[in-house]
């Protein structure tokens, strides 16, 4: 299990634990949370489509503390931060936001909007899911709530069955059929996972010896 006292010591320039709160102007702006566990390539896909279709300014990565729907023992919180920084630090609009590691216990997307919308009504939030997220939302904490406070975008995957409950936008983005279970899986067996992550990402993953347990 991660904690704050882990993350506080994360050597990241761009990952940032708290909210800024100078800026009045509005932004539009995209959400991806998860554990990015490790983040790999159909994320950044994911978000860099989103992005540009969708006009927005930004894309925040928000990893979870600990996700609510899942079971898998993380890694831990300063090296999944460190990873999506390696990964992100290149695209001027992705941003990597600490909240949710920073408040500990379990990661609520529900907390999560309603601190921002605290912090900076002025913005529109858009929470970015993919096609199995779409189908689980209604499972999620207060989801007809959340569906309110932020604008719900599917990224589509062809030949998925996709049955929203709510209103959506859907993204178009190319069919890359990859998982973090699997790119830890194919650490721990010692296959390649080159350009399935970005290469900062998969040096740090070799150096830091993760996934082969």
């Amino acid at each position: 299990m991660t904690n704050s006292k882990c993350v506080e010591k994360i050597p990241t320039a761009k990952a940032e634990p708290q909210f800024e709160q100078s800026e009045n102007k509005g932004k539009q702006i995209g959400i991806m949370g998860g554990t990015f566990n490790p983040v790999h390539i159909a994320h950044l896909v994911a978000a860099e489509q989103a992005l540009t279709k969708l006009h927005l300014d930004e894309v925040w990565f928000i990893p979870d503390n600990i996700p609510p729907h899942k079971n898998a023992p993380l890694t831990s919180a300063k090296d999944r931060a460190t990873m999506l920084d390696l990964a992100t630090r290149d695209n001027p609009h992705f941003r990597v936001k600490l909240l949710e590691l920073f408040r500990g216990g379990v990661s609520y997307t529900i907390d999560t909007l309603r601190y921002l919308k605290e912090k900076a009504p002025q913005n529109n939030y858009y929470l970015i899911m993919g096609s199995d997220q779409v189908n689980s939302f209604h499972t999620w904490k207060e989801a007809p709530e959340l569906a309110k406070m932020a604008t719900l975008v599917g990224i589509r995957r062809p030949g998925y069955p996709q049955d929203p409950q709510y209103p959506m936008i859907w993204v178009d983005a190319p069919d890359i059929r990859l998982s973090s279970t699997a790119i830890r899986r194919s650490v721990a067996t010692g296959t390649s996972i080159r350009y399935l992550v970005p290469e900062p990402v998969r040096l740090y993953i070799e150096e830091k010896g993760l996934y082969l347990d």
